[in-house]
């Protein structure tokens, strides 16, 4: 068994990344550790280190994993500095951050007890599709398919890793290429969706709901997409809105079109963005109950966001 360390701070931007990495180190531990999950901006840390300092009654370990880590640090610098200079040595904690500055304290105590993983992006995007082609999915893709997804799809590797899965599918042991990229029928869905969104983004509405129309004429099965493509928008506007680690994501997804979508973002505010996460809630939740129809859900979402209200 590999060694194990008491904490582990799980490092970048990127979160397939770090749900990749988070995987990965879980499956060192002890099969019978409890794990808890916990959000850095809501936890206690006292109630953390309780669980940390406390023995399991139906396991030999725990592990406590904390998102939105940096909160928690921000909130409990010197307490979590004193507890990392004589932490558990029968727990493990595990802190998923966008970033954690070399220089601070709080990093240097990590990296002392503990290890610090890197889950930020490759600067080759295509490159990394064409190994995880390889090594997730027995896939054999072209460096030019490779750069096809990372200019379409960009930095946001979960997107990619799916899309690989769709094609390896598609093309059990045959050799992908540009023309099998584009002519994949999921991708040319995915690209329609995104479009779509990127035009209710930038406050072309009306085109964003034909295109909505199109697509459920094409291919119904789209409706059971929308609120995870509207969601991710909703994430950029708070990104613009409110900063955050996701900023650094809108150039490169919104290109050419980002000061339209910052200044239709603005528009919305913060008021209207929680507007309509609550109706994208309930959007979701009527959908899956059998509440109207799913596609008609959609569209009075993008008629009455659209419309500001």
């Amino acid at each position: 068994m590999a060694s194990l360390f008491p904490v582990y701070a799980l490092v970048g931007e990127d979160v397939f990344l770090q749900l990749q990495k988070l995987l990965s180190l879980l499956s060192l531990f002890p099969p019978d550790t409890q794990r808890i999950d916990a959000d850095g901006e809501r936890a206690e840390l006292s109630n953390l280190l309780d669980e940390l300092r406390s023995y399991s009654m139906f396991s030999s370990s725990k592990v406590v994993v904390v998102r939105n880590a940096e909160a928690l640090i921000s909130r409990f610098r010197e307490q979590l500095e004193d507890y990392l200079h004589h932490p558990s040595n029968s727990s493990f904690l595990v802190l998923r951050v966008p970033s954690l500055p070399g220089n601070e304290r709080i990093s240097k105590l990590i990296a002392k007890t503990g290890r610090i993983e890197d889950c930020n992006p490759p600067k080759d995007i295509a490159r990394w599709a064409a190994d995880q082609a390889a090594r997730a999915h027995k896939l054999s893709i072209t460096p030019a398919a490779a750069r096809m997804l990372a200019e379409l799809i960009g930095a946001d590797l979960g997107r990619i890793d799916n899309e690989l899965a769709k094609l390896a599918l598609q093309y059990d042991n045959a050799k992908v290429d540009v023309p099998q990229v584009t002519q994949s029928v999921a991708f040319q869905r995915e690209q329609e969706m995104q479009d779509m969104t990127h035009e209710l983004a930038t406050g072309q509405v009306e085109q964003a709901i034909r295109r909505w129309r199109q697509l459920m004429q094409l291919d119904p099965s789209t409706e059971f997409r929308a609120v995870t493509w509207l969601a991710m928008w909703l994430e950029d506007v708070t990104a613009a809105l409110c900063g955050g680690p996701g900023t650094q994501k809108l150039p490169w997804r919104y290109k050419d079109r980002l000061p339209q979508f910052t200044a239709n973002a603005r528009k919305l505010g913060k008021a209207g963005l929680a507007r309509a996460l609550e109706m994208l809630v309930e959007v979701d939740r009527q959908s899956k109950s059998g509440i109207g129809e799913a596609a008609t859900n959609v569209e009075r979402f993008l008629l009455t966001v659209g419309a500001g209200k």
